[in-house]
């Protein structure tokens, strides 16, 4: 099903690639975005939906040092998060916190917590603690992997535990099992990677090109999601890695994000370089959990997984967050700066 946007914008002044839900904030539903402009002050945006959802407010304005090419809020704390930044010469990963009163200052500025300063090669993400108020915190850079133990109150971040991804690997991305906090998934240009953090171990691969990124299904353990280059989007079970278990069309051109639902199993987002987002169902593992009153009756819903195509963007969407808070609302950002919201309410059931 093709479609515009019935959505509601927000434009930021600079281009722009990442953009994160605040999970923390259980009393609004709020995104935070940051800009990648090679010579402006960068800008770090907390954009909160208004009330009666028609709307999208500036929260808090922060000016950000450098390019910002990767954001994460933290899942237990809305006020704290963090970046990977590029300088120019050499990519950097730190932990900030918006200032307590920032509403009521002129020209509020982000406190550094912390920086991740033991990479050596270009910091590619950082991953939160899946789940609940935890000190632990993953980076990832084209070559390594680190666990760190992160000290808010004392602003430190000590490294725990590192390992090498191998020479032949270049690591390109993450996530880390909300099922499993000891298993992380690295995506590199020719495999995914598996990795136990007890022993900072690789245990699994499976050779795979170009994946851009990956996302584990929060409902249903051992089943992840991945969008590659040339071949869309793939769910794999972990049990079965050889093949994916369902293989989606994906976009016209590179597949580059994949969001798996919080609380409806099956329902994935994807976002391409064909300026487009695509709504799924993935129905062939989730037919257990989704009875046939649950989505709107459609007699091709079996047969086409698309639910839905966004493709009211000018440019390529990399961002993708769904709304913790309000599990049927989604945020994107695309390269140009545009954030659009928007809810997949039409696609469930009124119940």
């Amino acid at each position: 099903m093709q479609g515009g946007s019935s959505g509601i914008g927000y434009g930021l002044k600079y281009q722009a690639r990442c953009i994160s839900d605040v999970k923390a904030d259980t009393d609004h539903t709020s995104f935070i975005t940051g800009t990648l402009s090679l010579k402006e002050e960068n800008e770090v945006h907390l954009i909160r939906l208004s009330s009666g959802g028609t709307e999208l407010i500036c929260e808090g304005l922060f000016s950000h040092p450098n390019e910002i090419w990767d954001l994460a809020s933290c899942p237990f704390d809305q006020r704290i998060f963090s970046t990977v930044y590029c300088t120019g010469e050499s990519y950097g990963a730190a932990i900030w916190q918006i200032p307590e009163l920032y509403g009521e200052l002129n020209s509020p500025q982000l406190e550094r917590i912390t920086s991740l300063d033991a990479h050596v090669g270009k910091i590619k993400c950082v991953l939160w603690w899946p789940s609940g108020r935890h000190d632990k915190l993953i980076s990832i850079d084209e070559e390594t992997l680190f666990l760190w133990s992160l000290d808010c109150s004392k602003k430190t971040a000590q490294v725990q535990s590192k390992e090498s991804a191998g020479m032949l690997h270049n690591l390109s991305g993450g996530a880390w099992d909300p099922h499993d906090v000891n298993a992380v998934a690295a995506t590199c240009e020719s495999a995914i990677q598996f990795w136990d953090l007890r022993t900072m171990k690789k245990i699994n691969s499976i050779e795979r090109g170009h994946v851009r990124n990956v996302d584990y299904n929060p409902k249903k353990k051992h089943i992840f999601v991945t969008a590659e280059d040339e071949s869309g989007i793939n769910i794999w079970d972990l049990r079965k890695p050889k093949v994916p278990i369902q293989e989606l069309p994906g976009h016209t051109h590179w597949s580059w994000a994949v969001k798996c639902n919080p609380e409806y199993d099956g329902l994935i987002l994807s976002a391409g370089t064909d300026s487009t987002v695509n709504l799924w169902l993935a129905s062939l593992y989730s037919s257990d959990e989704f009875t046939p009153e649950s989505l709107v009756d459609s007699p091709t819903r079996r047969v086409d997984p698309l639910l839905h195509s966004y493709s009211d963007y000018e440019d390529s969407v990399y961002g993708l967050a769904w709304s913790d808070r309000e599990p049927w609302i989604f945020a994107s950002l695309s390269y140009d700066g545009r954030v659009v919201v928007e809810t997949v309410k039409p696609f469930l059931s009124k119940k």
